[in-house]
């Protein structure tokens, strides 16, 4: 059983992963000596691209603390912790505990990488109230949905190629997701997801001696302490007029922002919809801002990791050396290995420019000739990418912070299953990029 392959890859993990914040001064200091090898470009010009780039994902890293914040917000409120009690105790056994968490995961993902993360997360620490079952690989189960995001409805790669206008279209054309999202090939990956990760995830399940459980007490939902409102500004903060005449207005906007106006379900249209859904639930300002400062605390680790991502990402653009990677990897490519090369690539480029559209805008340039000249599907080629990206997220701390805030969890107490992930995911998502 998968228990026994997992077992050594955690104990591993457990004993040599440092915190994600190490992990990312480590990884600067990396890339900055890499960069200095063997590119052109000196140590000063390295530290200048490193230092300019430190604060690109300020407005992302803010994207990425609302929906942590909102996401915990909108599962506080009475009636998603009731929601979510009543599907949690459908997992009554181990086993269940692990295939649902999963399929729910997958799903929240396909539909938006943002909604899935936050949904598996609080979902797996709902389960863990009511169900006994091994508390690291509930929430790394909950984490391994992420990797369909790039081939479901907000894949970052192939909805930027199907819009007129994007930065390589006179290369390429615009490419319509029924070429890309709804492929043959891309459902094939998708399906076979759904069927694999749910029972890699469960057969890793440990025996009972090997199992690490989370203390339940820890899981409980703060109760609220009632205010006595005597004051007219008490009388405000608990208007209930003010509460949920403000999540009637938002929840409206949305209805004509995606009927009547056809937006799309993108990061901000989440956040949107997860606050003004929690402002009316919570029903008044007092309960929302009670709500708000328990999530605040989960939030730490995007403030403080992010700008250290974007300036490795300046690093790996402005000197050109996830440019070098790449062509490393297609150089050796055929027409028909250029996707699994592709694939190969962007997951190692992605350990270090965690970014969707961040890993196209370094890639396209190199992949997109490489397929002319070979005469390669450029469709499964740019899949292949979006694919590679979503695969190595598994080992990236980086996504899974906000997962980890929830659970309350470091990221050793959930990598050595994701490594089991990575392996087996990798191999049948180039089994079928190269031969489907």
């Amino acid at each position: 059983m998968l228990n026994h392959v997992a077992k050594p890859f955690t104990k591993l993990v457990e004993r040599y992963l440092p915190d994600p914040f190490i992990f990312v001064i480590l990884l600067t200091l990396l890339t900055f000596i890499i960069a200095c090898i063997v590119t052109p470009s000196n140590p000063q010009q390295v530290l200048s691209a490193w230092g300019g780039g430190f604060w690109n994902l300020l407005s992302f890293a803010m994207q990425m603390l609302l929906v942590l914040l909102t996401g915990y917000m909108l599962a506080s409120t009475p009636v998603m912790s009731r929601l979510l009690t009543q599907l949690a105790k459908l997992a009554n056994t181990a086993p269940k505990a692990i295939l649902l968490v999963t399929f729910v995961s997958l799903l929240a993902s396909w539909i938006n990488w943002g909604f899935g993360l936050v949904i598996g997360a609080l979902f797996a620490k709902a389960i863990a109230r009511y169900t006994l079952v091994d508390y690291r690989l509930l929430v790394a189960s909950a984490y391994s949905g992420f990797i369909v995001w790039h081939g479901g409805l907000a894949g970052s790669i192939p909805l930027t190629i199907a819009t007129s206008g994007h930065f390589s279209q006179q290369s390429i054309g615009v490419i319509n997701t029924s070429e890309t999202l709804f492929s043959g090939f891309n459902i094939a990956i998708v399906i076979g997801l759904f069927i694999i990760m749910p029972l890699v995830n469960r057969y890793m399940l440990p025996n009972t001696k090997d199992s690490v459980y989370v203390d339940k007490t820890l899981l409980k939902e703060a109760i609220p302490k009632p205010s006595n409102a005597t004051r007219p500004a008490d009388k405000i903060e608990h208007s209930k007029l003010l509460g949920l005449g403000t999540g009637v207005l938002g929840l409206v906007y949305l209805v004509n922002y995606f009927v009547f106006s056809g937006g799309s379900l993108n990061l901000n249209s989440v956040i949107a919809l997860f606050l003004f859904s929690a402002i009316l639930l919570h029903q008044t300002p007092y309960n929302l801002l009670n709500s708000l400062q328990q999530a605040v605390p989960s939030g730490a680790g995007i403030i403080i990791q992010f700008p250290f991502y974007a300036g490795i990402m300046a690093i790996m653009v402005d000197t050109g050396l996830a440019q070098q990677i790449s062509q490393g990897f297609i150089a050796i490519a055929s027409a028909e290995s250029l996707p699994f090369w592709s694939f190969l690539s962007a997951g190692l480029v992605n350990i270090f420019v965690p970014s969707g559209g961040g890993q196209w805008a370094v890639q396209a340039p190199i992949v997109i000739p490489a397929a002319q000249a070979l005469g390669a599907d450029m469709p499964r080629v740019a899949m292949a990418v979006a694919w590679g990206d979503a695969w190595t997220n598994l080992i990236q701390p980086f996504w899974a912070l906000p997962v980890l805030a929830i659970a309350g969890l470091k990221a050793k107490d959930i990598m050595g299953f994701c490594l089991v992930q990575l392996i087996i995911t990798g191999m049948f998502k180039s089994f079928v990029l190269s031969f489907y």
